[in-house]
């Protein structure tokens, strides 16, 4: 298990950077190598970004330094969505099957975690977020099936999109963590538009279903102040409260979100005009 430890700048030092600085900060590349866990831990509200691809052999998820603790969730939640083939997760030896965008919650206080694929040759691509919690919710399965499902955008916008609520206060339980996928329909590229900041919680995207030679403009800063990143396909965006996000592929995309803060409400977001954008 490889854990980075991300300093994100603040308002006024992002105004300054370049573009390959701000890539080193904001994100986060190398997801989903075979055989390997792979984590960012950031100064957003500790929020635990990152992925996990077992080949020949399971992948257990540990304490570490950076989280003084024995177990990887002794404090903590986490949030699992598959975004490759069939494979499973066990939890303190139970074990939930994970199917393509299945997903699973992961509550504090959870001890053994390990991934499996089904296929060695055609792994299960594990992607996990993960906050501090300060109470226990039951581990639960996600089927995509299942989700909360809500429609969004139009043609004319080039924003049709397909929201999937996995982990939320009117689904399955958990302390803080709020995740879910977003699909946009053939022929759209702009999602979260206009935009928004979330000043009372942070966010992270993880960008997928892209083609190699696809990108996105994830955009990122102040209202006055914005910036942007080229994303491509397994590449995941961090995003401060005090920034807004939104984005514009080459083509049609998903992407995973989760988020964390002082509440779990999925509408709480200020608003930006179009004008007040520069």
């Amino acid at each position: 298990m490889k854990m980075e430890s991300r300093i994100l700048p603040d308002p006024v030092r992002t105004e300054r950077l370049n573009s390959s600085e701000l890539r080193e900060s904001f994100l986060v590349e190398g997801l989903f190598e075979p055989g390997e866990a792979r984590l960012v831990y950031t100064t957003l509200d500790r929020m635990i970004v990152g992925s996990a691809v077992p080949t020949a052999e399971p992948i257990e998820l540990i304490g570490c330094k950076e989280l003084a603790s024995q177990q990887f969730a002794q404090r903590r939640e986490v949030g699992v969505i598959n975004l490759g083939s069939p494979g499973s997760v066990e939890v303190d030896g139970q074990e939930f099957a994970m199917p393509s965008r299945g997903g699973l919650y992961i509550g504090r206080g959870a001890g053994q975690i390990s991934f499996r694929s089904d296929e060695l040759d055609d792994p299960a691509l594990f992607y996990l977020v993960s906050f501090p919690a300060h109470r226990t919710y039951p581990t639960m399965p996600i089927g995509a099936e299942e989700a909360e499902v809500v429609k969004l955008g139009s043609p004319d916008g080039a924003n049709r999109r397909t929201i999937r609520k996995y982990i939320h206060d009117g689904g399955v339980r958990s302390c803080q963590l709020v995740m879910g996928i977003t699909s946009l329909a053939e022929g759209s590229v702009w999602n979260t538009m206009p935009a928004h900041t979330h000043p009372r919680r942070v966010e992270a995207y993880l960008y997928f279903d892209m083609g190699d030679d696809d990108v996105l403009f994830h955009y990122l800063g102040q209202p006055d102040q914005t910036r942007h990143l080229v994303v491509r396909n397994g590449q995941a965006t961090l995003s401060p409260s005090w920034s807004i996000h939104c984005g514009c592929g080459t083509k049609s995309y998903s992407f995973a979100w989760a988020m964390g803060g002082e509440n779990q409400k999925f509408d709480d977001m200020d608003a930006v005009t179009m004008e007040d954008l520069r």
